[in-house]
Formats: structure tokens, sequence, C-alpha cells
């Protein structure tokens, strides 16, 4: 079963941590977001593999994005 990770705010991706095909564990770090002058890490919410990843660093996401597909 597929798992989206989901920008929580605003912002825009400062830099990809993980690639498709990464295995990843609960709390790994995916990907951080800048937003409000802050570097906020995304984390994974399970472990998994990472089978998707929908943005590029330098992308402006809005809240609710989809960042990271896990399975």
């Amino acid at each position: 079963m597929a798992v989206e990770v989901v920008a929580p705010m605003p912002g825009t991706i400062a830099e990809i941590l993980v690639e498709v095909g990464d295995a990843v564990n609960a709390d790994d770090e995916l990907i951080i977001l800048e937003a409000m002058k802050m570097e906020n890490p995304i984390l994974a919410p399970s472990s998994g593999k990472v089978a998707e990843i929908k943005v590029a660093e330098k992308d402006k996401v809005d809240t609710n994005q989809v960042l990271v597909v896990l399975e």
C-alpha cells in the first residue's frame, strides 16, 4: 500500500535526501523544506521504499502537496 508524504506547509524544496528505490525507516529525513526562513525536515511516516519523488530541488510547494510516495 502506497503512503503519500505531503508538505505540512508552503515552502521551497531545499534538498532531497533520498532517491527512488531507497529503503527508509520511520522518522528518516526525506526532504528539507525551507519555509519562513527555516529548514524543516520532512520525515518518513513509516518504513518502506521510495517509489516516487514528485518534486525537485528549488520547487515551490503548497500545503498538502504530495512530495514523496513510499511503498
